[in-house]
C-alpha cells in the first residue's frame, strides 16, 4: 500500500512559523516581491545578485532555504512577454510592412530587456507569496496509514 502524502514543512521551513510576539506585521508579497525585500521583515535584501536568493535576510534573520521558485518565474515572463512581443510584431507587420531587420532591430532588445527586468520581479514574488502561503515540497509520510 502507497504511503500517503503529508504535506508538513520540512525543517528548513521552521523558522517560517509565525509568533505574534516576535514576528512583525504581515507584509504583502506582492510589495515585499517587488522591491526585492525580505518576506519577514521588508527590510533586508532577498537577492544576494540578480537571480541568487541570499542565504538569510540580515535584518530579522529569516533563513531562505526554503525559497525555491524553481522554473515558475521564467514559466510566467516568456509566455506573458512572448504573447506580447507577438502580438506588437503582428500589428506592425499588417501595418507597415517593414524589412525584417526592422522586426529585429525593435523586437529582440525590447524582448531581452523586458524578460530580465520582468524575471527578478517575478522571482521576488513568488518566493514572498511561498513565505505568506507557507508553501511547503510535499512528503512521503513514512508512517504507513
Amino acid at each position: 500500500m502507497a504511503a500517503p502524502l503529508s504535506f508538513a514543512a520540512p525543517h528548513c521551513m521552521s523558522s517560517m512559523s509565525p509568533d505574534p510576539n516576535t514576528d512583525p506585521p504581515p507584509r504583502s508579497p506582492l510589495a515585499t516581491g517587488l522591491s526585492g525585500r525580505c518576506p519577514r521583515c521588508g527590510e533586508g535584501k532577498l537577492f544576494d545578485g540578480y537571480l541568487s536568493p541570499a542565504r538569510a535576510c540580515q535584518s530579522c534573520g529569516l533563513d531562505y532555504g526554503f525559497a525555491d521558485s524553481g522554473d515558475g518565474p521564467a514559466f510566467f515572463v516568456m509566455t506573458a512577454v512572448g504573447f506580447l512581443i507577438v502580438a506588437l510584431a503582428l500589428v506592425v507587420e499588417i501595418a507597415w510592412r517593414p524589412p525584417y531587420w526592422v522586426h529585429a532591430a525593435l523586437w529582440l532588445p525590447l524582448l531581452l530587456g523586458s524578460a530580465l527586468v520582468l524575471l527578478r520581479l517575478m522571482k521576488g514574488v513568488l518566493i514572498a507569496q511561498q513565505y505568506a502561503t507557507r508553501a511547503a515540497e510535499g512528503r512521503l509520510d513514512g508512517s504507513g496509514g
